[in-house]
C-alpha cells in the first residue's frame, strides 16, 4: 500500500485565504495590496501542487479581511481564485471576484500624452473583460490597454 503524504500549512483563526492563484501571481497580490508590510502573520505558499491547476500559489493572512473593491481588484491577478473569509478556523464565506466596471486612481495610464499625468486628476478606467482577456479603456485619452501594460 501506497502511503500518501502531504504537508498542511497552519490554519489560521481569523482573517482570509486567497486560494487557486495562478502560480507566479501570488507575488503579485503580495506587492501590489502591500501584505508584505503588514504587521500580521501572512503564510504564502508558492508552486504548490493542486488537482485543478498544475501548480497554484497561496496566500493566507491572519486578522485581514478585504473590502469588496479589493476583492474586485484581486481578479486582475487572479479571476478563478477563491477568497475564504475564516472566523474561528470555520470558513463562513467562499468568494470568487469579479472585476469592477471602473477603477478609479489605481493605475496609471500608459499614454505620456493622457491628461491623467498632466491634469490634477484621477486615473479613471474602465474594466472590459471578453474571451478572458481584460482591456482597460482610459476615461481620459480613450485608448485602449491589456491589462499588463498598465498594470506594471
Amino acid at each position: 500500500m501506497v502511503k500518501k503524504q502531504t504537508l498542511s500549512v497552519k490554519a489560521i483563526k481569523n482573517g482570509t485565504v486567497i486560494d487557486h492563484i495562478p502560480a507566479g501571481e501570488g507575488l503579485n497580490i503580495l506587492h501590489y495590496f502591500k501584505l508584505d508590510q503588514l504587521q500580521k502573520c501572512i503564510t504564502v505558499g508558492f508552486n504548490l501542487k493542486s488537482d485543478t491547476q498544475n501548480h497554484k500559489d497561496l496566500i493566507k493572512i491572519e486578522n485581514i479581511f478585504f473590502t469588496e473593491e479589493n476583492i474586485q481588484q484581486i481578479a486582475f491577478f487572479a479571476p478563478n481564485c477563491t477568497i475564504n473569509i475564516i472566523q474561528n478556523f470555520q470558513v463562513i464565506e467562499k468568494i470568487t471576484p469579479t472585476y469592477p466596471d471602473q477603477v478609479i486612481g489605481i493605475f496609471k495610464c500608459p499614454n505620456i500624452n493622457c491628461a491623467s499625468h498632466t491634469e490634477p486628476v484621477k486615473s479613471h478606467f474602465y474594466v472590459k473583460n471578453k474571451d478572458n482577456k481584460t482591456k482597460l479603456k482610459c476615461h481620459y485619452c480613450e485608448k485602449i490597454y491589456p491589462f499588463e501594460w498598465v498594470h506594471k
